[in-house]
């Protein structure tokens, strides 16, 4: 008996009129660049720029790039803001933490006033003005305001969540499409109810768990990295994939070479799970600083607050070609990455799931 695979016309490449159904994650921090944003989309997946650390004038300009690079759809992504609150004596108690555990870059962590960071109603009214194609976004849900601006422009709206309580929300709240986050993934943890702790759901557990609970489409993400795993998602019901770690390594990609290098000389998982650049709980490559932090648990800040506190550092880390204390975030498949370019990348993906596909469907 033959049965046929959702591939590549599924329920998410109809409503973003997209390809194929592959999503390059939307990493914030300098990995999304328009020339990695441009190329997903022109090759047939959803390019998404990661914009939550950007201005409103570095969000338009970037928007801008990307419309000259390509005329296909692609996402934006923002951070839902959350509450965060430090004393002065807390900054301080943090930045001397952060001060000594970076003591090789002999940079000083310097104390820092807010806001802690871009005015997100000023990102928003760029996203609007700018009419970017669909908008993602993490942390949260927008406000109803915003949410019936979005559907009057038309303009598809993706949310992030962890656990089922967070994809009935989204899904309470009109969200077209819900990023099933499985605890797998690299970068932050999407969760905004509960403890990102308590919400580290494997992938194929969550996918599951939300093909029978909800109607909305879902979007797997998190250690996905080759045609098995796009593969494994699609036969659990996802719609659609997001990686995001598979696309660091691409010429496109504008993350350090050196954490590139890193990357490609993995042969297993080095990663883990820390607050200690940000201030949320985020997956990526052990190095001296998060191990150093890990017994100053106490002294780490609330997102944004760590994040701002940590920014300079970081930077001056780079500037370095320093590894140890850059925030260098990977899924747990991270050693799968390969060194291609985004649509090399895209066609190898499309023609080995077709495969696969083939080989199930025939088996079956």
């Amino acid at each position: 008996m033959k049965r046929n695979f959702p591939w590549p016309h599924t329920k998410i490449t109809k409503l973003l009129n997209i390809t194929l159904p592959i999503i390059q994650a939307p990493m914030a921090g300098n990995a999304t660049t328009p020339d990695l944003v441009a190329a997903v989309s022109n090759a047939g997946g959803l390019g998404s720029l990661g914009a939550g650390y950007m201005s409103a004038d570095d969000i338009r300009k970037t928007i801008r790039k990307i419309k000259i690079l390509t005329d296909r759809p692609f996402a934006v992504n923002l951070f839902i803001p959350e509450k965060h609150y430090a004393t002065e004596d807390q900054i301080e108690h943090a930045r001397k933490t952060a001060q000594a555990s970076c003591a090789e870059l002999n940079f000083i962590v310097d104390f820092i006033k807010p806001p802690y960071a871009p005015s997100f109603e000023e990102q928003m009214n760029v996203i609007i003005e700018e009419k970017v194609p669909i908008f993602s976004f993490t942390f949260g849900i927008p406000s109803k305001h915003w949410i019936e601006i979005f559907k009057k422009n038309s303009i598809p709206l993706i949310g992030t969540a962890t656990t089922l309580a967070e994809a009935k929300l989204l899904e309470e709240n009109n969200i077209d499409a819900i990023v099933a986050q499985g605890s797998e993934a690299g970068g932050h943890r999407g969760t905004f109810l509960g403890s990102p702790e308590e919400a580290l759901i494997s992938l194929s557990s969550l996918v599951s768990l939300l093909i029978e609970n909800i109607k909305t489409p879902i979007i797997a993400a998190g250690g996905v990295m080759n045609a098995k795993g796009i593969a494994t998602s699609l036969i659990l019901g996802a719609s659609a994939i997001q990686m995001g770690t598979a696309f660091l390594c691409c010429a496109e990609s504008g993350i350090h070479p050196l954490y590139k290098k890193l990357l490609l000389s993995t042969t297993q998982d080095n990663t883990t799970l820390t607050r200690a650049f940000s201030g949320k709980l985020a997956r990526g490559i052990e190095n001296k600083f998060s191990i150093r932090m890990q017994s100053h648990e106490k002294n780490i800040l609330d997102y944004p607050i760590q994040n701002a506190l940590t920014s300079g550092m970081r930077k001056e880390s780079a500037r370095q070609n320093n590894i140890d204390f850059m925030s260098m975030w990977a899924g747990q498949a991270a050693y799968l990455c390969k060194a291609l370019s985004a649509a090399q990348l895209i066609e190898e993906l499309n023609s080995e799931v077709i495969t696969l596909l083939k080989q199930s469907s025939q088996r079956l």
